[in-house]
C-alpha cells in the first residue's frame, strides 16, 4: 500500500499569514506557482516532499508541525468522536468532518480534547480500557522501534533454533541466566507468569497451550530487554487513571511478544502468500489465531504495509472488551456491536459476513466481518468471540472472505443499534429509534 497523501493547507495559511506574506511572496519562495500554492492552502492538492524541503529552508519549520491533526486521530479520530450518541440527531458523515478538520483543524483539536475531557456520555471519567485504546490508536497500532528490534531479535533466534519455544528457552538461558519451570495452577492461582530473580527461574503455569506459553516467554525477554523504551512510549500518553499507563506498558509488551514470535518481514510475506488465513498463519508460526489476527492490525511498516484489518473482542455479555482498530477507518467499534444483524455466532471456526451500514453512517460502510471463537486460556473456559474486519474494497484476495459476496447490494445492512439505527421496516428492530433511512 502507497503512503498517504499529506493535506495541510490550513497549516500552511497560518504559517504564511503570520510570516505577512502574500500568496505570491510565499509562492515564490517556495518555487511554486501562486496558483499552486492557492490550490495546497485550499486541500486541493497535497503538501509534496520538494514543497516540505523548502519550508524547512526557508522557514525553519518543523515538518511535524504539518500533521497537526495526528494528535487526535485525524479524520478517523474525528469521526468517532462525532459518531458518540450525543450527535446521533444531527447526521454529521465523514464529508463534513474531513472538511471540519482541513477548513478548522484548530477549533477541531479543542473539540476534541474538550469531548475526551468530558468522556464520551457525560463528565465522567473515562473507562480505563478505553483511555489504553485511545492511546494504541494514537500510533495506529504501530510501533516501529519494538518492531524492528523484535525482528532483529527473532533473525538471531533462527539461527540457533527452528523452534521458537527452544530458542526463546535457549535465550533466556544463555544471555539471561534464567531457566524455565512450569509450576501447577494451585502454586500459581492469579498469574501465567512470574519472575524469580533468586531461583533464576522464569515460573510458567503448567496449564498453557504451547502458543500461550512462547507468548509468555516472549514477554519476558520484552521486559527484560525493553523495558526502558516500553517505559518511554508509554510516559509519553497522557492517562487520567492511575493504572492506564501500567495498562498501556502491559500492551507494548504482548506488542513486542507477537513481533518476536510473528517477525515483520516474515510475516508480511507470509500474509501475501496465503492471503492473510488466520489459521494457515497461525499453525505456521506456532501461535493461536487470536494472536495472528492481532498481528494482521499493526501491518503498517513505511514502505512495507499490509492490508487494514481491525480487531474486537466481544465477550459472553456482549460488551466490548478489546480494540484494535489498526490502520482501518473502522467506525463500527465505537460502541459494542449492538446490531441484531451482525451474525455474533460462537463458532469454532471463522465465518465472515459482509455488511453495509446505514446511511450517513461516519466512515467507510462496507465491510467485510469475519467472526470467531477467542482462543482458551490454560484451563479456564471462554465465551468470548473476535471480529476481524477490513473494507470490503480490500477484501478481494483474503481468505475469509470466500464463498461471500463482496457486491454492496448483496450485504447486510446494519445499524449502531435500535435504539439510534436510523434504517425504517428492518425485520429485526427491537425499539423504535430515529428513522430516516429504508433499510435496503
Amino acid at each position: 500500500m502507497t503512503e498517504p497523501s499529506l493535506y495541510a493547507g490550513a497549516a500552511l495559511r497560518r504559517l504564511r499569514r503570520r510570516a505577512g506574506l502574500t500568496q505570491a511572496g510565499m509562492a515564490q519562495r517556495l518555487s511554486i506557482s501562486p496558483s499552486y500554492l492557492n490550490l495546497i492552502e485550499r486541500n486541493q492538492r497535497p503538501v509534496t516532499a520538494r514543497v516540505v524541503l523548502e519550508l524547512v529552508d526557508q522557514f525553519d519549520y518543523d515538518p511535524r508541525a504539518l500533521q497537526e491533526n495526528a494528535a487526535i486521530g485525524g479524520v478517523d479520530g474525528l469521526a468517532r468522536r462525532l459518531g458518540d450518541d450525543r450527535f446521533a440527531d444531527l447526521g454529521v458523515d465523514r464529508a463534513e468532518v474531513t472538511e471540519f478538520l482541513a477548513a478548522a483543524p484548530q477549533a477541531a483539536a479543542a473539540f476534541a480534547r474538550l469531548f475526551d475531557e468530558t468522556g464520551r456520555a457525560g463528565p465522567r471519567e473515562q473507562p480505563l480500557e478505553e483511555e489504553v485504546w485511545r492511546a494504541i490508536e494514537r500510533w495506529r497500532n504501530h510501533f516501529a522501534d519494538l518492531d524492528e528490534g523484535a525482528e532483529k531479535l527473532a533473525d538471531e533466534l533462527r539461527l540457533t533454533h527452528a523452534d521458537i519455544g527452544a530458542a526463546l528457552t535457549g535465550h533466556l538461558r544463555d544471555r539471561h541466566d534464567l531457566a524455565i519451570r512450569y509450576l501447577p495452577r494451585s502454586v500459581m492461582p492469579e498469574a501465567n507468569r512470574r519472575l524469580d530473580l533468586h531461583a533464576r527461574q522464569v515460573q510458567l503455569a503448567e496449564m498453557l497451550s504451547p502458543s500461550a506459553r512462547n507468548l509468555e516467554m516472549a514477554k519476558q525477554v520484552a521486559d527484560l530487554e525493553y523495558r526502558d523504551r516500553i517505559a518511554d512510549i508509554a510516559s509519553g500518553a497522557s492517562f487520567e487513571h492511575p493504572a492506564a499507563r501500567d495498562t498501556f506498558a502491559a500492551y507494548l509488551r504482548s506488542y513486542y511478544a507477537r513481533a518476536l514470535i510473528m517477525p515483520y518481514g516474515r510475516f508480511m510475506r507470509a500474509c501475501e502468500a496465503t492471503a492473510y488465513d488466520p489459521k494457515v498463519l497461525a499453525r505456521r508460526f506456532a501461535t493461536d489465531e487470536g494472536e495472528v489476527a492481532r498481528r494482521l492490525t499493526t501491518l503498517q511498516r513505511v514502505g512495507q504495509r499490509g492490508l487494514p484489518f481491525f480487531l474486537g473482542r466481544i465477550d459472553g455479555s456482549v460488551q466490548l472488551v478489546e480494540r484494535l482498530l489498526g490502520a482501518s477507518d473502522a467506525s463500527l467499534l465505537d460502541r459494542r456491536p449492538g446490531c441484531p444483524r451482525l451474525d455474533l455466532l460462537r463458532a469454532a471456526d471463522w465465518r465472515a459476513q459482509a455488511v453495509v451500514l446505514e446511511s450517513g453512517a461516519l466512515g467507510p460502510a462496507h465491510w467485510l466481518i469475519a467472526h470467531g471463537a477467542a482462543p482458551p486460556l490454560a484451563d479456564e473456559p471462554r465465551t468470548d468471540i473476535l471480529m476481524l474486519g477490513i473494507e470490503a474494497r480490500f477484501a478481494d484476495n483474503v481468505a475469509l472472505a470466500r464463498g461471500v459476496s463482496l457486491r454492496v447490494e448483496d450485504a447486510t445492512p446494519i445499524g449502531p443499534g435500535c435504539r439510534t439505527c436510523r434504517r425504517t421496516n428492518c425485520p429485526a428492530r427491537s425499539l423504535r429509534g430515529p428513522s430516516q433511512t429504508p433499510v435496503d
